[in-house]
């Protein structure tokens, strides 16, 4: 298997995430890398976290990384990582105060340093209205640039409409 990089986007709750875990699965089996960069930080985020685990193959190593995807894609054991997803990693990011797009550098240079088959799962957030406060403005101008960045140096990506995957690379 060469390594690539596969970028999944789409609208909330298009099944981006099932799309990618079974491009996933059907790469490497149960020899599959998933970094989780959710966080459980109320009662509902708990409840999608576990649903989360229970769609996935228990097989799977499970790294949960809120802000270091890097570390975690270097520390990945297996050949093909899945990473769900780059939305709320690039949250987390604003929420420390960190520089985005030199986090989504580095990414992309661990990525291309290892030997690994990489699927970036992500939201597209710039089709719809524009937001109303600046702190949601700003959000959406760097998700999308973080978003341009991955699909640029990306060997395939798909766009989700509503379950149906289009490939738009």
């Amino acid at each position: 298997m060469s390594k690539s990089l596969i970028l999944v986007t789409g609208g909330a709750r298009a099944g981006k995430s099932a799309f990618a875990q079974e491009w996933a699965q059907a790469l490497a089996g149960a020899a599959v890398s998933f970094i989780a960069t959710a966080e459980a930080l109320d009662e509902e985020m708990r409840n999608r976290i576990l649903r989360h685990r229970r769609e996935r193959p228990a097989s799977w190593e499970t790294l949960e990384q809120p802000l270091k995807v890097s570390t975690a894609l270097q520390q990945a054991r297996h050949p093909v990582v899945l990473l769900d997803c780059l939305t709320l990693w690039v949250s987390n990011l604003m929420q420390v105060e960190k520089e985005v797009l030199p986090e989504i550098e580095n990414l992309l240079a661990v990525r291309a340093e290892s030997n690994k088959t990489l699927l970036v799962v992500t939201n597209e957030v710039g089709l719809g209205i524009v937001p109303d406060n600046a702190l949601a403005r700003q959000y959406r101008d760097l998700l999308g640039a973080a978003n341009r960045r991955i699909a640029e140096e990306a060997d395939v990506v798909y766009l989700l409409i509503s379950g149906v995957p289009v490939k738009i690379k």
